[in-house]
């Protein structure tokens, strides 16, 4: 629970806890500790650049999907910055050398094309291994028909361009355990053994979906994945977690408005909404946590949240409570540090919540006010 004063906060906000990024960070600087890897930042799960002088003090750089991300990791947390795209643009790509460190292409086609405006940047392709444990397909990117990466085949097929390369890049995982990432090794090991062991290639990245700072995970088993593949062939190793930065470090706060009587339910309508707010609820789906509330007739009172929005489905989850809501009470969402400032919008018309940040001493600071030139400006 966010040990701050909720009567005087206005909704919708999100609150950052900067204690709980540290102990993330902390378990992230152990790995690195104990492997030699390096971690960086993948900022397309958490963003928020106030934060980034305290991150850079533990991890090693940012990895960016394009030139906004690269220039954002450059101006405000330096260190290495890494870039991968599905396809560069060719207005931007100059820019984009000029502030990464590391480029990663994500076909032949790509590389060939920008190699020779790449400069002196370290440049590295991406590879799909065919394999993956990720049941969602939304969230799947070795599943058939796949944009992302070079398959085996394509590169038997460019063994000429291969040894151009300085280092190799895979992304398989989504929210997964360590025990994932030994099975994907496994894989990776045996088929791609031929180029992992070439010259010329300097590192590998283990790319994102690593849960390493949840609680259940088994940091030993990573650890232990890391050090096979760095001792086999003298790699640097590069892991690029986002959600493990942010995970459980921040809440989002809304307020009830309303309430509307359903059939069998009664609907709570809230100044927050999961398609403005918090998108991966309708994106992956799934139910937010709500601090002091039960899933469905667990308690005595059954509600069913929605936003305010003009979306039939702007659905949020059904929850239960020892006591009946009132217009004006708050709702604590738990985990919303990861996710949700990177992807908020501005649908309808909502306003995008303030972003409030908890130091470690207890005193709240506001990162970023939202209002109408916001929206506005957007269109």
């Amino acid at each position: 629970m966010i040990n701050i004063n909720l009567e005087k906060v206005n909704t919708p906000c999100y609150i950052i806890d900067e204690s709980k990024i540290i102990k993330n960070l902390e378990i992230l600087d152990s790995v690195q500790k104990r492997t030699g890897c390096k971690i960086i930042l993948a900022q397309k799960a958490f963003a928020n650049y106030a934060l980034y002088p305290l991150i850079g003090k533990y991890l090693k750089g940012t990895a960016a999907s394009g030139l906004y991300e690269a220039k954002l990791g450059r101006e405000e947390m330096g260190g290495e910055v890494h870039v991968f795209s599905p396809a560069y643009i060719d207005g931007e790509f100059e820019e984009i050398a000029q502030v990464s460190d590391y480029i990663i292409f994500n076909s032949f086609a790509q590389f060939n094309k920008f190699k020779s405006r790449a400069g002196d940047r370290q440049v590295g392709l991406r590879i799909n291994p065919e394999y993956s444990e990720i049941e969602n397909a939304l969230y799947d990117p070795c599943a058939p028909n796949s944009r992302f990466g070079a398959k085996l085949t394509e590169i038997k097929e460019n063994q000429e361009f291969v040894k151009e390369l300085d280092g190799l890049h895979f992304h398989t995982m989504c929210e997964q355990n360590s025990d994932v990432l030994k099975r994907t090794l496994e894989i990776i090991d045996e088929e791609f053994e031929e180029y992992l062991a070439l010259e010329n290639i300097k590192w590998i990245n283990f790319g994102g979906g690593h849960h390493i700072t949840r609680e259940d995970y088994d940091l030993e088993v990573l650890i232990a994945c890391i050090n096979v593949i760095k001792d086999k062939y003298n790699l640097e190793i590069y892991l690029e977690p986002g959600e493990a930065i942010a995970l459980k470090a921040g809440v989002l706060v809304a307020s009830v408005l309303d309430f509307v009587a359903g059939d069998d339910l009664t609907c709570a309508i809230l100044d927050a909404s999961a398609a403005c707010h918090m998108p991966d609820v309708l994106e992956v789906p799934y139910t937010p946590e709500v601090f002091n509330a039960g899933l469905p007739s667990e308690k005595q009172y059954n509600y069913r949240f929605g936003g305010n929005t003009c979306l039939a489905g702007d659905i949020i989850g059904d929850y239960s409570f020892d006591n009946e809501l009132k217009v004006g009470d708050k709702i604590i969402f738990r985990d919303m540090a990861h996710y949700t400032t990177v992807k908020n919008n501005t649908f309808n018309g909502m306003k995008l919540p303030d972003i409030l940040l908890l130091n470690q001493d207890g005193k709240v600071k506001t990162l970023r006010k939202f209002g109408y030139k916001d929206f506005k400006g957007k269109l």
